[in-house]
């Protein structure tokens, strides 16, 4: 590559970043970041706001040196580019900082991006599919690296954004933040579409990881077949299948192949797979499975409803958040009950029990308290959960103890 054309190039990309504003602080310890010596890594979707966190993160350096490799000038850019990159750096700065957007989109960089850090430097990197940077890093940076999963806004930052505070909740403020959840649960949490209400902005961002994130990439031939078995998991979101059920009903050749197309919808950020808990790893993995999508306000965007499914969303959203604060999840299910959600925290040794009931009343109280008890007595866990949209409560039965909260405020408090 011309090294006057990439300086030129690495200028101008600069001076843009520079200038973007810094928006709304993100939920993330940028302390953390800062004083860490490994690499940090910030994944998740397209326009999730990754590179806004950099550009938060470059205000606490007086210097930095900045690429995009989602720059179409940069597209033919690969591994051996990069000592004239750094050449480019060297002239422009003596900073040892580095914030790298999209570096998936060079091959094979991992093994320069830790030779670059094993010479002092300090690096931050962005990147838009989940798995292919795990894999990089788990195989070249072991040790090396702390990953960091960026969502779309949660509420809090969506309240920030619309500037509704919350340290100090009144009788008025309480009614400002129930009307910004009715709205959080609709329209989601993608940062460019809350901006700009531009409805377009959700499908073509839907669109563009489809062609550019997965079919390009993966080099999928039927096409038609894997837009449709998107669009059917979005459309049927938070519902059970299994790979066998949608080979059948969408008339693929191959449970591989179903299997294939749904794990590039995870590496892409745009859709998760639960999975049933269970102490047998085989059973769980034959087990029905449930489909989750990155945000309501995509999944609303992109597929069309005689009704807006307010409880299907509620769990979705709630989904989303258990996300952004466990390690893993699961669903419970056996003869007796089910229960939408098993939190695992790792690092406290803890499970939390959460069911998700958008109203409840007299026809469905037994049954999700039920399964919601069932669960607690098979893992031996005294207290569980029940978020809806606006019912206090507290039920103790035996020596279990079930905490009924409105899901904006379970929300806003960890």
């Amino acid at each position: 590559m011309n090294i006057t054309i990439l300086k030129e190039i690495i200028r101008e990309q600069k001076q843009l970043f520079v200038d973007s504003k810094p928006g709304i602080k993100r939920d993330v310890d940028i302390k953390h970041c800062l004083t860490s010596k490994q690499i940090i890594v910030i994944s998740g979707i397209r326009r999730c706001g990754k590179s806004t966190l950099m550009r938060q993160i470059s205000e606490k350096y007086n210097d930095f040196n900045y690429v995009n490799f989602d720059d179409e000038r940069l597209i033919n850019f690969s591994v051996e580019n990069f000592d004239d990159l750094m050449t480019v750096f060297q002239q422009f700065s003596n900073s040892k900082i580095i914030f790298a957007d999209e570096i998936q989109n060079v091959g094979s960089w991992e093994r320069v991006v830790r030779r670059i850090h094993d010479q002092g430097y300090k690096i931050y990197l962005t990147g838009s599919n989940a798995k292919m940077l795990s894999n990089d890093l788990g195989t070249h940076l072991t040790g090396r690296y702390k990953k960091i999963e960026l969502f779309p806004f949660s509420f809090k930052e969506f309240l920030l954004f619309n500037n509704i505070k919350t340290n100090k909740i009144t009788t008025k403020i309480k009614s400002v933040i129930v009307n910004a959840f009715d709205q959080y649960l609709s329209d989601g949490g993608m940062p460019e579409f809350l901006k700009y209400n531009d409805v377009e902005f959700l499908s073509r961002t839907y669109e563009d990881i489809l062609y550019r994130d997965i079919i390009s990439r993966h080099n999928i031939k039927r096409v038609k077949d894997f837009k449709f078995l998107s669009h059917y998991l979005f459309s049927n979101f938070t519902g059970d299948f299994n790979y066998n059920k949608l080979k059948n009903s969408l008339k693929f050749k191959s449970a591989t192949t179903v299997k294939e197309y749904i794990s590039y919808l995870e590496k892409s950020y745009l859709g998760f797979e639960l999975l049933k808990f269970d102490f047998s790893l085989k059973r769980q993995y034959n087990a029905e499975k449930k489909f989750f999508v990155i945000d309501n306000g995509m999944r609303n965007n992109i597929t069309f409803n005689f009704s807006k499914n307010y409880g299907k969303l509620l769990e979705n959203l709630v989904f989303l958040e258990l996300k952004r604060r466990y390690e893993d999840l699961y669903f419970f299910r056996n003869n007796q009950g089910e229960t939408d959600f098993v939190a695992v925290d790792k690092i406290k040794n803890k499970i939390d029990l959460i069911q998700v009931c958008y109203d409840i009343n007299i026809d469905n109280r037994n049954r999700e308290i039920k399964g919601l008890i069932e669960a607690m007595k098979t893992l031996e866990i005294s207290i569980g959960y029940i978020l809806t949209m606006n019912r206090f409560e507290t039920i103790k039965i035996d020596n279990y103890k079930i905490k009924i909260i409105p899901t904006w405020r379970w929300l806003l408090y960890k």
